[in-house]
Parts: C-alpha cells; structure tokens; sequence
C-alpha cells in the first residue's frame, strides 16, 4: 500500500452520472487488477473506495471510474485538471488470473464494471480468448462498450428495458456461452443470479462500506465459508466456492 498525493489529469463525464478520472502519481503498489484506492476528501471524515480501471507503470497514472451516487463522489465530480487527493493506493488482493483458463468470461454490472476492464487487458495479453457481458438498465448508462472491443474481446450488452443489445440481464447472455471460467463485479442481485446460473468456478469481487480500507477497523468482515475475511484485506475478490449467499 501506499500513501500520498495524487495530481488530477483529466475528469471526463461518460454519462448523466459516470465519470472516468485519471491521476498521476506513484502505481508501484498496483500489482493486480481489480485492486481499488482510497481517497480523502475534505469536509468528509471516511475515505471514499474507487475501484482501479487501469494503471499506467510507465506513465505513472491510473484510470478510477466512478458513479456520483453521494456527498462523496459529488465532490470528486467537481475535479479538475491540477486538484491533488490525498490516496491510499494498491488496496485489495484483486483479481488471480492464473486460473482462468483459455476462454474466460467477464461480467459486469453496471459501475462495477470498471475494474474488469484492466482484467481484461492482463488477459488478453496473456493470450487468452476473453468475452465480456456488460449489463446496464437502458441505453443512455452504456459506458466502455467500444474499449473492451479495443482490447479484442468478444462483447456483449445487455439492458433491462431492451433499448440496446439483448433485453434481460446477463445471465441471458451467460447462459449461451461456453467458458473455461468467469470473473465478475456488480450489484448483489446480479452476483446471486450469476451464482445459480455459472457452470464454472470464478471470482466475485465485492462492494462494501469501508471504514479504512487496509483491515484495520473491521467494519466490512463478512462470513465466508472458511470464517470471517474483511473484504478491504482479504477481498474484495471471493473465489465462488467460499462465498456463503
């Protein structure tokens, strides 16, 4: 982990409510995708968790896409180029690509779809045949569409009023697919008809509130099937067989 101030490069809107940010400053502590970082607001007491898109080890920056869903992310929204953070960095295990297979299957929920795409990425270039299920509610919250067919995966969309791609969720998707092993983010009730529906092992990667983000105070421990793991430290990727739902 490591701890100090980010400079702010760009704040792009992608939709009404999704904006993508990119910060400079020192990635070394990145090691994975789907690790997140914490950043310090001021006037607000909690660090807000944004889950890293990509990095950039060269260029020393890394992607954060966030939804303005609070005080906190409002806040954020209002960056512009120069503003610093004060962040935690290289928080989380993230996402284990070892056991993916030559065909895996990515899906994603909404926000939560951000850190998949760095996932993405790592497997495309370990030369493995990757699809990606992308779910939102309708047309106007589609975002990344075109950057993961960039990375050259096969992509799917689905929304739930059926004003793009295939109508319904992504398990309507899933279940038309051949795969050696899924990884996924996204809101509960999809991880739950993601569950029921997978013919493979895979990952979740959970959302929590966090306290402090490094396993200190506790406050996001959660009942696995091998005793309690706080999802800061120990996730916020779950392997499928010790998730207790």
């Amino acid at each position: 982990m490591t701890q100090g101030f980010y400079k702010v490069l760009s704040n792009t809107q992608l939709t009404s409510t999704v904006y993508r940010m990119v910060v400079e400053g020192d990635v070394g502590a990145l090691t994975r995708p789907g690790q997140f970082v914490n950043f310090k607001i001021d006037g607000l007491y909690l660090r807000r968790p944004i889950s890293v898109c990509d990095y950039d080890t060269e260029a020393g920056t890394i992607t954060l896409i966030y939804k303005v869903v609070g005080a906190g992310t409002e806040k954020l929204a209002e960056a512009k180029a120069g503003d610093q953070f004060d962040l935690l960095v290289g928080l989380g295990n993230g996402y284990d690509t070892a056991t993916s297979g030559e065909a895996p299957v990515l899906i994603g929920g909404g926000v939560g779809i951000p850190p998949l795409y760095g996932l993405c990425k790592k497997l495309v270039e370990e030369g493995k045949s990757v699809k990606v299920i992308l779910g939102f509610n309708t047309k106007d919250e589609i975002f990344y569409e075109d950057e993961f067919k960039a990375l050259g995966a096969e992509v799917y969309v689905t929304t739930v009023d059926g004003t793009y791609g295939t109508k319904g969720f992504v398990t309507n998707v899933l279940t038309e697919l051949s795969y050696t092993y899924f990884y996924t983010c996204g809101p509960m009730p999809m991880f739950k008809a993601v569950n029921a529906a997978s013919v493979t092992s895979g990952q979740f990667s959970f959302e929590e509130r966090m306290g402090c983000g490094f396993g200190a105070c506790m406050g996001c421990s959660c009942k696995t099937k091998y005793g309690n793991k706080r999802i800061c430290k120990d996730g916020p990727v779950l392997v499928k067989e010790e998730i207790v739902w």
